[in-house]
């Protein structure tokens, strides 16, 4: 089976997963609109042929004008901070824009609809490995993005069931790999590691996937995944030690040996924060990043795998490629 060609809108294309999903999109030779601020950073678009309509999340006007003849909707976009000292601009675009984008969608017609939300939404299972299915309540949820990404998944699930609208969920892990210019909080780290500027760990752990293996898991959730459904599309579950000592192999550095303890964490959090509203640069350390490193978070993809056919490649060859992306685009110096 094969997604029936047809236009597609990607939200969040300027940024790394979204424009990874475009890249697929384009690649299976659909084409491709992008809801791009005026004056967002447009690296990410080079040398891609889409078109672009100027808009954003908080516009319901722009929304509606750039789904507006679409077959197909993949809303990747949102803003993804874990630490913003404006917690209500990341709820109006997480939360509210959802909501006028999904409807902007179901009043043009579009036929199918991937959410991107996020295994934030999702609860974890302490020492074991947490799937589609395990219980999460807002109450759960640290920080204003992990409850801003659980209201809106709630939002497209409530519109799922009333409207109906014809949309799959798909919750990434943590992607890492090329195109990630910001970077994100765990791009960061890999860059700080490649440079030898992580001196220790916490006793924690992530589940870590290829970007282009998410892009690919969209196109398959559109194709292969049922309405009102949700999809992890994760990789491999690994411990923050082993993520941190794959990226030392591959710069030829020392792995940290040094485990920091959870209680030395939180004040240097505290007064990292404190700096960051003065400056109004992000903190490399959160106090919201600092609560989630106490457990782990791992989570299995079975379901896309069986259901999707999903197949992601191994993290090691995902933190391979993000470090040789970092390396080339002189993040790393």
């Amino acid at each position: 089976m094969t997604l029936p060609s047809g236009l597609c809108l990607v939200t969040g294309a300027t940024g790394f997963v979204g424009s990874a999903v475009a890249r697929v999109l384009l690649k299976a030779g659909h084409p491709v609109r992008v809801l791009a601020r005026p004056r967002s950073d447009r690296r990410n678009l080079k040398n891609l042929s889409v078109e672009i309509a100027q808009g954003s999340l908080e516009d319901p006007d722009s929304l509606a004008a750039a789904v507006a003849g679409c077959r197909y909707l993949f809303h990747v976009a949102a803003d993804y901070r874990l630490w913003v000292p404006d917690p209500e601009s990341m709820f109006r675009a997480n939360v509210g824009g959802t909501r006028e984008l999904m409807q902007a969608a179901q009043a043009a017609g579009v036929e199918r609809i991937v959410y991107t939300s996020s295994v934030a939404t999702l609860g974890i299972v302490p020492g074991g490995v947490a799937d589609e299915e395990t219980p999460s309540r807002a109450e759960d949820m640290i920080g204003p993005y992990k409850r801003s990404k659980f209201d809106a998944e709630a939002v497209v699930r409530e519109l799922v069931a009333e409207r109906p609208l014809p949309a799959v969920i798909v919750n990434p892990s943590t992607p890492i790999g090329p195109g990630d210019i910001k970077p994100t909080p765990t791009g960061r780290l890999i860059v700080e590691a490649a440079r030898g500027r992580v001196p220790g760990f916490v006793d924690t752990g992530l589940n870590v996937v290829h970007v282009e293996d998410v892009a690919v898991g969209h196109l398959l959730a559109a194709e292969f995944g049922k309405i009102g459904r949700r999809y992890i599309l994760g990789g491999e579950n690994l411990s923050l030690a082993e993520i941190l000592a794959e990226v030392a192999r591959l710069t030829g550095r020392r792995p940290p040996s040094f485990k920091i303890p959870y209680a030395a964490i939180l004040p240097v959090a505290a007064a990292a924060e404190a700096i960051a509203r003065l400056t109004g640069r992000e903190p490399f350390v959160t106090l919201d990043g600092a609560r989630m490193s106490k457990k782990k978070m791992f989570f299995s993809s079975a379901r896309a795998v069986r259901e999707l056919g999903y197949a992601p490649r191994p993290a090691r060859q995902a933190i391979a490629d993000a470090v040789a992306w970092f390396k080339a685009n002189g993040y790393l110096g």
